[in-house]
């Protein structure tokens, strides 16, 4: 599938791309809060990048994810004031949304080519274990009552 990098997914101009390479080069003197904001920015790009199934994006900022994070790396966390740990927060929690966009897009990925493959019911991955519910499924245990 190819496609205008001009363009963005719904047919209009795509946002200018950021050149992440001197912002991560610039990140050795630069103060904590700045360092954070540029990785915000960054999963922000990756969120869209995921949008719109964008691999080459993805790469282009898990690489600088990678020098972003170098950077924080000798932080310690009693140093920072309470906007840089909003900061570090608010990072994290947009790297969780897009491990969980992630992991969606692989499951959805996975139960197709399963479904294809024929393998198990096509749904999350394609699992064939034993049968719990349904028709398949063995009848109810009991338990026993004294009598």
């Amino acid at each position: 599938m190819s496609r205008d990098p001009a363009l963005s997914s719904a047919g209009g101009p795509a946002p200018p791309a950021a050149d992440p390479a001197p912002a991560a080069a610039a990140t050795a003197e630069a103060p904590p809060a700045a360092i954070l904001r540029q990785m915000i920015a960054v999963l922000e790009t990756e969120r869209q990048a995921l949008a719109a199934l964008d691999a080459e994006a993805l790469t282009e900022a898990a690489r600088v994810k990678e020098g972003l994070c170098g950077a924080l790396a000798p932080l310690a966390v009693e140093a920072l004031d309470p906007e840089t740990r909003g900061l570090a927060e608010t990072a994290r929690r947009l790297n969780e949304i897009n491990r969980r966009v992630r992991n969606l897009l692989a499951a959805n990925v996975a139960s197709r080519l399963a479904a294809l493959a024929g393998v198990g019911d096509g749904v999350q991955g394609g699992a064939t274990g034993p049968v719990t519910y349904g028709p398949g499924a063995p009848a109810p245990i009991r338990p026993q009552t004294p009598r």
